[in-house]
């Protein structure tokens, strides 16, 4: 009896393939598994994110629905290096309001969007500090970009984030104007307050109980 040949490839996506998932950022295929639910069979990637130490099984049949990507061409890796050297845009709103969209576009598995949550929440040593929710932020979008760009240029994380600091460091000079420094005090005391409001929250939940 022939043994079925195992699949090495679905959908465009190979294994030993690095390919961007939108919610964890760069992973591994390293498998395509079959597996028998309720009486049907279904193929499965495996995808590995070692640096988080996750290991995800997502449906072949549901991979277009769930955003997973190729990695981005040099041309986009470029244009995200060009966009972090822009002036930080940000809207004068509630910074609650403004973390959930830096969220939203850090999992929403575009380098280019990512690349301006760092270019928005980026602080040069003549702004104010960020506050914690601010540095959370900046840090995960930092460890995404880096990440992807250390896969597509077959470089280290380290070597991807210094790359990105140096594009950040070609930005117009940050906080050189009243107004911008204005502004990114005001970003700062908005998250600070979250943050404060947070922390008394939990201090009650604590008495409470």
């Amino acid at each position: 009896m022939a043994t079925a040949k195992k699949a090495t490839q679905r959908q465009g996506f190979k294994i030993g393939e690095f390919i961007v998932y939108p919610s964890h950022g760069v992973g591994q295929v390293t498998n395509i598994e079959e597996q028998e639910v309720a009486g049907h069979k279904l193929e499965l990637f495996v995808i590995n994110f070692e640096q988080d130490k996750l290991l995800l099984r997502v449906p072949v049949a549901k991979i277009e629905a769930s955003g997973m990507r190729k990695l981005a061409e040099a041309q986009t890796v470029e244009k995200s290096l060009k966009t972090v050297q822009g002036r930080a845009r940000v809207k004068r709103t509630m910074w609650s309001r403004r973390a959930q969209e830096y969220e939203a576009k850090i999992n929403s598995g575009s380098l280019i969007m990512i690349a301006e949550v760092v270019r928005d929440l980026f602080r040069s040593e003549n702004q104010p500090e960020q506050s914690y929710s601010e540095r959370q932020l900046y840090e995960a979008a930092l460890d995404r970009m880096a990440r992807e760009i250390s896969a597509v240029k077959k470089i280290s994380t380290t070597e991807a984030v210094v790359e990105i600091e140096k594009n950040l460091a070609k930005g117009p000079k940050r906080g050189a104007a009243a107004e911008t420094a204005t502004d990114a005090k005001s970003d700062t005391t908005d998250a600070a307050k979250d943050d404060t409001a947070k922390d008394e929250v939990v201090k009650k939940d604590e008495k409470a109980a």
